[in-house]
């Protein structure tokens, strides 16, 4: 959905070509703020059916907006730069925010760029705590419409090439050490055997660098026997993950660690029980006992006995499956994050409209 730049309130750039949860976020808020405010996106690859304008037009874009300052909603340093660039270099009246996830000091070059920020988004309460700049903490919320139990999940199953029997555990998202792939598939390799009606069921995006570490996983199914129930599949080029978690019965989310992490909140959407590591913003998002489980990072054997906790209690899934939707719709849904972006947005430009032109 194009729009004309020069009418923008607001840029929420995505400067990236693979999809990740950043862009996630990004492609889920701006046709909700849009609602509300004249925003639109930009970048290399973006969906067809959000406000965006092409990459190339950002240079010619005009100094003022509608209301005098634009905002710049950077959420990577790539745009975190561009944003300075554009303000300080090319003299556009810019207010810059930018939205931090990582639980972690950054390193000096990430901290020079949010001290030129003139304000920073905290997407939880212990990313707030690494800052070292004043922030809002604003929790990440959930398209509860798009991410929603599916009316036939087996028609589903079908359509993705799943199995429509079977007990379906996933894992979605990047693959990578850092998310902790291997220890799903070797808690896989050690419940498979035990539940014959189950499949584990990996998908998501790799980088070149990461092909060893998939060939090594490969491998690994391979030596087990079972490269036909434990299976790692091509990303999905869709702009949506969320037929896989409606097609799932359990979401194990094995992260060593995570700057927030969606993917456990998404399952949770879709109602889905969901076995997860003690990282990221997952203990805020995750109910032990209710919604699913939580163990420590890296420890293969809580790992293993807690997704065989589910996989062996049907009842125990369907009301963790329940109680995981109704979580997600009483506190996390997406209206309630961008309803207070949109309140630091009206704020920088309310500001930028009484100060005048930057100096």
């Amino acid at each position: 959905m194009r729009v004309d730049p020069h009418s923008l309130d607001v840029i929420t750039p995505n400067l990236k070509r693979r999809y990740s949860g950043v862009s996630s976020t990004v492609f889920r808020l701006a046709p909700l703020l849009a609602q509300k405010i004249a925003i639109a996106t930009t970048g290399p690859v973006l969906p067809k059916d959000i406000p965006q304008f092409p990459l190339s037009k950002l240079l010619f874009l005009s100094r003022s907006g509608p209301s005098g300052y634009r905002v710049w909603h950077a959420r990577r340093n790539i745009e975190m730069l561009a944003g300075v660039v554009l303000k300080f270099v090319l003299r556009k009246r810019l207010k810059l925010v930018f939205t931090s996830a990582a639980q972690r000091r950054r390193g000096e070059y990430s901290r020079w760029l949010i001290r030129r920020m003139d304000a920073v988004i905290a997407a939880s309460g212990k990313a707030k705590s690494y800052l070292e700049v004043p922030a809002t903490v604003v929790l990440h919320g959930i398209d509860s419409d798009v991410f929603a139990p599916p009316t036939d999940r087996l028609a589903l199953r079908t359509k993705l090439g799943l199995d429509p029997d079977a007990l379906i555990v996933g894992c979605f998202g990047r693959i990578r050490e850092q998310k902790g792939t291997d220890l799903f598939v070797d808690t896989m390799i050690e419940l498979l055997p035990r539940h014959p009606s189950a499949h584990g069921i990996i998908m998501g995006g790799v980088t070149r660098e990461q092909q060893g570490f998939v060939e090594r996983l490969k491998s690994k199914i391979e030596a087990a026997g079972l490269r036909d129930r434990l299976r790692i599949l091509p990303e999905d080029k869709g702009f949506t993950i969320a037929p896989w978690f409606q097609a799932s019965d359990i979401y194990v989310a094995p992260q060593r660690w995570e700057g927030f992490g969606l993917t456990p909140l998404e399952a949770m959407s879709c109602g889905v029980a969901v076995v997860a590591t003690r990282v990221g913003a997952f203990e805020d998002l995750v109910v032990p006992d209710e919604t699913g489980f939580l163990v420590p990072p890296e420890n293969i054997e809580e790992l293993t006995a807690a997704t065989d906790k589910l996989m062996s209690d049907r009842t125990l899934r369907q009301s963790m499956a329940k109680a995981a939707r109704q979580k997600v719709l009483g506190e996390h849904q997406i209206v309630h994050e961008a309803e207070a972006i949109l309140t630091v947005y009206q704020r920088l430009i309310s500001e930028g409209e009484a100060t005048g032109p930057d100096r």
